[in-house]
């Protein structure tokens, strides 16, 4: 029996790729307005590529931004951007729709609830405080505290461990084919994969490890109801047998 729903939490629950976009376009314009002497596209493209080579959890990247572009280091510009960016994901931050409706109904019948998802800790706890989702989860697993990212195995062991829970009782739920559904599926767990964000349609040599695919969140109750009632009948018709 099912008795665990495991989320990621980017692009699953929490809005983000939309969000991103739309900081990082807000931040350059900023910096623009304030005196940044180049155009937006050759500034915006600038800082896409240096976020795909050090990565969004990089924390400086508009002073790097400044460097590339080949600029002096005008902290003026550089708070701009922070400001704008930071405003933006404050103002714009969103669970992702019938996110929080699933979470109630699935918490309501009884299912531990978790997060497992990569990423720096705060930022990651900041989103799902700031959404007030935190009562929703018995536990949430992030990489960077742990030390281990997905899809290592050893994230998902280490989350069902704590949670008291065997693979076999345990639904993983996310975006991404290769560390969520891959991931998941490698330790014995069931799989949805929710078909949303930017990696709608990435990583589809991965596909076969999901045994769902949904396009609304508000589908996973029904399947992880699905996967219990069919359990159910295969004991009942068990114990008959006998």
């Amino acid at each position: 029996m099912i008795k665990a729903v495991l989320f990621d939490l980017d692009d699953t629950l929490v809005d983000t790729t939309k969000l991103a976009e739309m900081a990082r376009r807000n931040a350059i314009e900023n910096m623009i307005r304030h005196g940044l002497p180049v155009g937006f596209d050759t500034a915006y493209n600038e800082l896409l590529e240096l976020i795909n080579e050090y990565g969004s959890n990089f924390n400086r990247h508009f002073d790097y931004l400044l460097r590339r572009l080949e600029l002096p280091q005008n902290p003026k510009w550089v708070a701009s951007g922070v400001i704008a960016y930071h405003n933006t994901k404050f103002a714009y931050l969103r669970s992702v729709r019938g996110a929080r409706k699933v979470l109630l109904d699935l918490k309501r019948e009884g299912y531990v609830l978790a997060v497992v998802t990569d990423g720096d800790p705060i930022k990651q706890w900041e989103k799902i405080l700031r959404l007030e989702l935190d009562d929703f989860f018995d536990d949430v697993f992030i990489s960077d505290y742990l030390g281990v990212r997905k899809p290592h195995p050893k994230i998902f062991k280490r989350a069902l461990k704590k949670l008291g829970v065997r693979p076999e009782e345990a639904v993983m739920v996310g975006d991404r084919l290769y560390s969520d559904i891959y991931g998941a599926k490698r330790v014995g767990m069931k799989t949805i994969w929710f078909r949303y964000g930017k990696y709608r349609d990435k990583e589809l040599e991965y596909l076969d490890y999901a045994d769902f695919a949904v396009d609304s969140l508000e589908e996973v109750p029904k399947i992880v109801r699905g996967l219990n009632n069919e359990e159910k009948e295969r004991s009942d018709s068990e114990v008959h047998a006998d």
